[in-house]
């Protein structure tokens, strides 16, 4: 059986318990070097095989797997955060399909949660913004022509830029060629969750500054929008005395 878990988003007491469970009982541990903190491995038991597959090639992970499968073998695919997010996990489930191998998927905590709570921050306040937007800046990667940045800050939604820390002055450029400003408040999480979490506000305009100032030059994400300010938001209807819920009366019906 292969488990695909989510390891959260840095600190090792913020996998899931489910998670946990997963890597004391696996066999073999296949694990994102890159991202994914090593205190995690002190779960697996003793003689738990672990690889790092930042050294390895999707073949050489799934080789693995198959390895482990004919040896009827537990292997967690230990993914950073939560693997709906830019885990590269539909590949590897694919081939499993296929090849009629079984596997489960257990969810983890994404930075962006983690990157949150570093900052106190709701990215959802009323008569702000009601919607987040997740992307990243085309690299080495594209990204699709319709999810320009610019597309998206035309919104003026609240974002969440993942995977782009050395690309702060083209981001800047494009976001307010989208519709921000220069102003428009923004934030620099840096290894959210960790030990060595650093978080900076800034705005649009000086995101590359910010970063470059604070030596910030991987392992971050940005949030851009009026919700890093914390103000200008309007009251929650659900607890607002007035307002009528399936679990209360409020004033407005008496």
């Amino acid at each position: 059986m292969i488990h695909f878990v989510g390891a959260g988003s840095g600190a090792p007491d913020l996998i899931t318990l489910r998670g946990k469970k997963f890597l004391e009982e696996a066999d073999i541990i296949i694990y994102a070097g890159s991202l994914v903190n090593p205190q995690l491995l002190e779960y697996a038991k003793e003689g738990c095989e672990i690889f790092n597959s930042a050294r390895m090639t999707l073949e050489e992970v799934l080789d693995v797997m198959r390895r482990a499968e004919e040896e009827n073998k537990v292997t967690v695919r230990l993914h950073t955060g939560d693997p709906c997010l830019y885990g590269a996990i539909r590949e590897q489930m694919d081939v499993l399909d296929k090849e009629n191998i079984a596997y489960d998927y257990c969810p983890g905590v994404s930075s962006f949660c983690g990157a949150a709570a570093a900052l106190d921050l709701e990215y959802t306040l009323p008569n702000v913004s009601q919607s987040v937007i997740i992307t990243r800046m085309a690299g080495r990667t594209p990204v699709p022509e319709k999810e320009s940045i610019e597309s998206f800050a035309a919104h003026h939604a609240t974002m969440v830029v993942f995977l782009s820390t050395g690309l702060l002055e083209e981001l800047s450029r494009r976001l307010i060629e989208g519709g921000y400003t220069a102003d428009t408040p923004a934030a620099i999480v840096y290894k959210a969750t960790w030990e060595d979490e650093k978080s900076f506000v800034c705005t649009v305009g000086t995101l590359a500054e910010t970063a470059r100032e604070n030596q910030i030059t991987k392992t971050a994400l940005m949030i851009i929008g009026d919700v890093v300010a914390h103000n200008g938001y309007d009251r929650s209807k659900l607890y607002d005395p007035g307002f009528t819920t399936e679990f209360r009366k409020g004033t407005d019906s008496i």
